[in-house]
């Protein structure tokens, strides 16, 4: 089944949720989706941690995967973000973006309740036997509180529509170990990394920064790709200093939506837990932005 994950190789973004006084603005929805098909990216990803998922209700999740999948039209493909951490209700959002047309569901692992290995293992068996939709494992512990283990992503890669991973450990041995024993689609969870794991047999990534810089994401995938590490290596001390600088202020999606806004992009409005930048803060992005040539 690597070749199923191999079209997803490349850029993918995960996409912000815009908000206006409170609710999903789907006019800016759409927009983001054009601007990305424009850039050329591989795939966007709505629903995900990008996507404030966790402050969507279900009714809305459902709306934005709807959406994004009824603008993209075919012309670009959706990884829509489907996880939890109950089994029933990733399997309930699994089921509706394979009905309303996605190509593919992206599935944190199960946070919080912190599963054993084998929950980890049935969690997924149970959403890979009954939806027949190409499946992405996302394994963030510093998210969820917990690792998926090499030895269980390897068992979850004998399942037959679990194509790929969104390795985002920041194990660099943890990515090799996963690449050398399965043949699961390897894409980066984090901006920074994608060279380093490209370099080692990686596909690609699932990006925040490509929200507001796509094309640029796209020359180091590409660079990686052809080989010309030298010009990838450009690319990623280019890039580096705008993730750092950028996605280090706050937590995720914080910064990059109000990088959005200062864009012209987005309003930059969050959801309560999460909260604008600092007056300092939001100077530090201001330079940053100028430094990249954005502003």
């Amino acid at each position: 089944m690597s070749a199923v994950g191999e079209a997803f190789a490349g850029l993918s973004v995960a996409l912000v949720t815009p908000f206006r006084d409170g609710e999903i603005d789907f006019a800016a929805l759409r927009a983001q989706v054009e601007f990305q098909i424009a850039a050329g990216t591989t795939c966007v990803c709505p629903t995900g941690t990008t996507g404030e998922s966790p402050t969507l209700t279900h009714e809305e999740h459902e709306q934005v995967i709807s959406a994004v999948v009824e603008v993209a039209a075919g012309r670009i493909k959706v990884m829509a973000g489907t996880g939890s951490n109950s089994t029933a209700e990733a399997l309930r959002l699994t089921g509706w973006a394979a009905k309303e047309g996605a190509d593919a569901a992206l599935l944190v692992a199960p946070y919080y309740n912190k599963p054993t290995q084998a929950g980890f293992y049935e969690h997924y068996r149970r959403i890979a036997e009954e939806v027949a939709l190409p499946l992405c494992v996302y394994n963030i512990p510093g998210r969820t509180g917990k690792n998926i283990e090499p030895e269980t992503i390897a068992r979850l890669a004998e399942l037959e529509n679990i194509v790929m991973v969104k390795e985002a450990t920041g194990s660099l041995d943890q990515a090799s170990e996963i690449l050398s024993s399965t043949d699961l689609t390897v894409l980066s969870g984090d901006d920074s990394l994608t060279l380093p794991l490209m370099s080692i047999g990686a596909r690609g990534v699932i990006s925040v920064a490509g929200n507001i810089v796509p094309q640029d994401m796209i020359a180091l995938v590409d660079a990686c790709d052809r080989g010309a590490l030298d010009e990838a290596r450009t690319w990623h001390h280019r890039l580096f200093p705008l993730c750092r600088d950028m996605l280090g202020l706050a937590t995720n999606p914080i910064p990059v939506k109000a990088a959005m806004k200062m864009l012209g992009r987005d309003s930059g409005e969050l959801r309560l837990p999460m909260t604008p930048l600092s007056s300092a803060e939001e100077a530090s992005l201001q330079t940053t932005l100028a430094g990249y040539g954005l502003l």
